[in-house]
């Protein structure tokens, strides 16, 4: 294995202690931590409740990340969600590759490697990175917005390498139903 420094820029404040990278605010947690938080709320709320509010939260705030990133890299359409996908792999939740992308179509699939989850779960035989589907779906959404598209999309994870059988997690983004086009 080698090891690297990160390849994102993080600048700390020297008065405050907050990090940023590309002008957001950003946390630097142990993935144990962070994890284990994310467990004990889905035992509290149980998985159907905490995937309904995590695909709401995380659909926000990867609106707000890809309209902020967007402008202050001058980024548009597909350049966006790639941004976004190599961000993401960049701050340890995994490895994201852009299997397919269709603005046009409002289409995306994503395969995951190295999910931080399954690292930290193991093969527990479900689907463990729920979480990020609502960042799919709200990435696409802002990229369409941007573009002048009112087609709006949503996103499901349709396999985990934490499930038997599967060495990588998979994602859809597809058109809502009832999207205009």
């Amino acid at each position: 294995m080698t090891k690297l420094a990160p390849a994102l820029p993080i600048e700390v404040d020297s008065e405050t202690g907050v990090w940023t990278t590309d002008a957001l605010p950003m946390l630097y947690v142990p993935r144990h931590f962070f994890i284990n938080n994310h467990v004990a709320v889905e035992e509290a709320l149980g998985a159907e409740k905490y995937t309904e509010i995590l695909y709401h939260a995380g659909y926000k705030s990867a609106w707000h990340w890809c309209e902020k990133e967007a402008e202050c890299h001058g980024l548009e359409g597909e350049a966006v969600f790639e941004h976004y996908m190599l961000r993401l792999s960049q701050r340890g939740w995994g490895h994201f590759i852009t299997e397919q992308i269709d603005l046009d179509a409002g289409t995306a699939q994503v395969r995951l490697e190295h999910s931080a989850f399954v690292y930290q779960l193991g093969k527990v035989g479900r689907k463990v990175e729920y979480m990020f589907t609502g960042w799919f779906a709200g990435a696409m959404n802002q990229i369409l917005a941007a573009r002048g598209s009112s087609l709006r999309t949503v996103a499901e994870q349709k396999q985990s390498a934490a499930e038997p059988g599967c060495d990588v997690g998979v994602f859809a983004v597809k058109p809502l139903p009832d999207a205009a086009h």
